[in-house]
């Protein structure tokens, strides 16, 4: 298995991981988003890598969870940018 985890919230917005920090310390609905993320896509790395088996349906369901999430978080960070310049 790969040390390396594909799809974190680092790798999917490189330019904001200081706008992730801050928003995580700070907000208390992005915290919980970033953390649903984080254990739905080593779940789905799990399930990826055959390091626990679960039916191909199943896999696509947390994907498509995970694209959710992830655009949930998108739109936090676009948000925040003006926020955060104030703050």
């Amino acid at each position: 298995m790969s040390a390396h985890t594909p799809h974190e919230l680092h790798d999917e917005f490189p330019h904001d991981v200081e706008a992730m920090r801050w928003l995580k310390l700070g907000n208390a609905r992005f915290s919980k988003l970033a953390d649903h993320y984080h254990a739905l896509n080593r779940a789905i790395h799990r399930f990826e890598t055959e390091v626990e088996r679960c039916s191909d349906f199943h896999v696509e369901r947390l994907k498509k969870q995970r694209l959710n999430l992830l655009d949930e978080i998108a739109v936090m960070l676009e948000n925040a940018e003006p926020e955060r310049a104030h703050a």
